[in-house]
């Protein structure tokens, strides 16, 4: 019902700052939480961060908290994450996510309903 595509990655400076974007087409968009996730070689995935269905409520995992900024856009049927003061650390393929519960839950990162198939980030020190 929902369809994502990630854009935007690209290699960056540390320190630098880079803005992902998630193209998602579907009747339902507006209903839905969105998230960022990544994944880095080697590493397990890990949440990133995640918005409400009218975009009034995130949350974020405290290793991007007050560097990373999520919104979305209805009307468009995008979301963001704007990415500041970037490190190595936070290389690593981020995908974009629907879930059809509690935006806040999707942390839990149980029972999404649908993936995008990820744009890679690689920050270079």
């Amino acid at each position: 019902q929902v369809q994502l595509v990630e854009s935007g990655g690209g290699l960056v400076q540390a320190g630098g700052s880079l803005r992902l974007s998630c193209a998602a087409s579907g009747r339902d968009f507006s209903s839905y939480a969105m998230g960022w996730f990544r994944q880095a070689p080697g590493k397990e995935r890990e949440f990133v961060a995640s918005i409400n269905w009218s975009g009034e409520s995130t949350y974020y995992a405290d290793s991007v908290k007050g560097r990373f900024t999520i919104s979305r856009d209805n009307a468009d049927h995008t979301i963001s994450l704007q990415m500041d003061d970037l490190n190595p650390e936070d290389t690593a393929v981020y995908s974009c996510a629907a879930y059809g519960g509690n935006a806040q839950a999707m942390m839990l990162m149980f029972g999404i309903d649908y993936w995008g198939q990820g744009t890679q980030v690689t920050v270079s020190a």
